[in-house]
Parts: structure tokens; sequence; C-alpha cells
């Protein structure tokens, strides 16, 4: 096999898990979740249905991060603008360094979703369906949980900017 092809795989797969990662956050975020509360509003079964998108997701999305790690790696070595690690002589490696901040930010929004808000949100959920939760708490959590996914969500898109800019250079 040549080193096109692997690229072009590489390429491939990369795309690939940008579109489910990046854009089930999205599709998720602005379509989704604001339909399910205009639908379910007042309703007990919005959470366990937020819940469900998202237990289905959040493998998508790890696996996802794995394979734009892997696959970035690779791409970014063969890349005639790499100079080496955190060298930022050129503005393509300053644009890929920015990118990667973003993508830092994007794990760490996830990581404190998926594992403080989320399992937070879950605790107090049960603890109300047993009227022992407090209701403020959970609002608080779920402006919490709100604000992490729109942060994600923005930072998600400056990762797009970010590779376009990259790939223009």
């Amino acid at each position: 096999m040549t080193e096109s092809t692997i690229l072009a795989i590489s390429l491939f797969f990369h795309l690939l898990a940008t579109a489910v990662w990046i854009g089930g956050l999205i599709i998720t975020t602005i379509l989704i979740w604001p339909e399910a509360r205009r639908t379910l509003a007042g309703n007990p079964a919005l959470y366990g249905f937020l819940k469900r998108v998202r237990l289905r997701f959040t493998p998508y999305s790890n696996l996802s991060l794995v394979v734009l790690i892997v696959t970035g790696m690779f791409q970014m070595a063969l890349n005639e603008n790499y100079e080496g690690f955190l060298d930022l002589s050129n503005q393509w490696s300053v644009v890929i360094f920015v990118k990667h901040i973003a993508i830092v930010g994007m794990v760490i929004c996830g990581a404190v979703l998926q594992y403080a808000v989320f399992p937070a949100l879950e605790r107090v959920s049960i603890l109300l369906e047993r009227q022992k939760g407090d209701v403020a708490e959970w609002e608080r959590l779920r402006r919490r949980e709100v604000r992490l996914t729109w942060v994600n969500v923005l930072l998600g898109v400056a990762v797009l900017g970010f590779s376009a800019w990259a790939g223009s250079l």
C-alpha cells in the first residue's frame, strides 16, 4: 500500500470521525434538545428521552475522539508544514496548535459532562422521582449541562474553522 493510499484512508476516517463527533454534537444541541423540550415540556419523560439520546451518542463520540487522535497524528506527521512537536515557526503550525487547544477544551468539557454533570443529574433525578430531591439543584445542574454543551459546540465549530484555515495554507 502506498503512502498516498494510507493517507487517503486516514483522511476518510478522520473526516468520518469529525462528522460523527462534531456533527452529532451540533445536531443534538441545535435540533434534538430544543424540539424534545418543546414537545415534552412539563413531562418527566423529557429527561429520560434526553438521557437515552446521550447514552447512545457517548460511545460513538468517544470512539470518534480516539480515531481523530490516531489519524490526526498520522496526518500531521506527513504534512510538509510540520516542523516538529511545539515548533511554531510557520503559520500552519500556529493554526494547528490553536486548533489542538480548542480540541483539548472540547475533551475537557466532554469529560466534565460525562463524568461529573451527567451522573449528578441522574442522582438528583432519581431523588426527585422519590420526592426527596432538590428541584433547584436539578435546575443548576441542567443549566451547567446546557452551558458546557454550548461551549463544546462553539469549540467544535472553531476546530472546523481552524481545520479549514490550516488546509488553505
